[in-house]
């Protein structure tokens, strides 16, 4: 493909370039046709499509183990959440509460039992005690506190930019894919054109050969 042709290739919302497909292979290659070049540029094209899809694919698998993870983080913040806010309900109406009532809202200010991992088959149980500040992991072994409030803000931020991005790099692995096999259909063709022509070439000079031959 000459340089020409590359420049006017579409490409798509990220930049990926538009494989154009090759309806006829004779005027593709021009007047003075080089198969052997196009079949270069070709498979030069279909190594850097392969590249991308290969990167786009790895990013989709870590961005498919990273949102059901903030997902699980989101709803127990949002849990904690929750529950401080039923605690203060509770507390703000105890004084219209009678002894009766009371005792039976006992549970609300018991810690909250429950488990964490600790390995991929490991856990261990734990109380948490009311708070209202949580440390949430950021990546490269860094990890900060945040407030409740603003700890669900982030991690609903987070996940809609992860799922946002799962969407793009899926589309855009598909839109790949189209072109990897537009490229190796313009690739058999070429292939092709360039057999039956070498095939024709032969037969001409077989022909012109045998001609020769009863003419002497």
């Amino acid at each position: 493909m000459s340089k020409l042709a590359t420049d006017k290739q579409e490409r798509n919302p990220r930049g990926i370039p538009k494989a154009p497909f090759i309806a006829d292979v004779a005027e593709f290659l021009g007047p003075d046709p080089s198969p052997e070049n196009a079949l270069k540029e070709f498979q030069a094209a279909l190594a850097k499509y392969r590249y991308m899809d290969h990167n786009l694919t790895q990013r989709r698998r870590g961005l498919e183990d990273k949102i059901p993870d903030i997902k699980k983080t989101l709803a127990m913040v949002e849990f904690l959440q929750e529950r401080r806010e039923g605690k203060s309900a509770a507390t703000e109406g105890s004084d219209d509460l009678d002894d009766d009532d009371l005792d039976g809202g006992e549970d609300a200010g018991q810690p909250l039992t429950t488990t964490f991992e600790l390995n991929d088959t490991l856990y261990a149980e734990a109380q948490l005690e009311d708070t209202d500040t949580v440390y949430l992991w950021l990546g490269a072994n860094v990890m900060l506190s945040y407030k409740l409030p603003a700890a669900i803000s982030l991690l609903r931020s987070k996940l809609e930019s992860a799922q946002s991005s799962l969407a793009t790099v899926i589309e855009d692995l598909e839109f790949l894919r189209e072109q990897i096999t537009v490229m190796e259909v313009n690739t058999a063709r070429v292939y092709n054109w360039d057999v039956k022509r070498r095939r024709e070439l032969r037969e001409k000079e077989a022909k012109e050969g045998k001609v020769e031959a009863k003419a002497g």
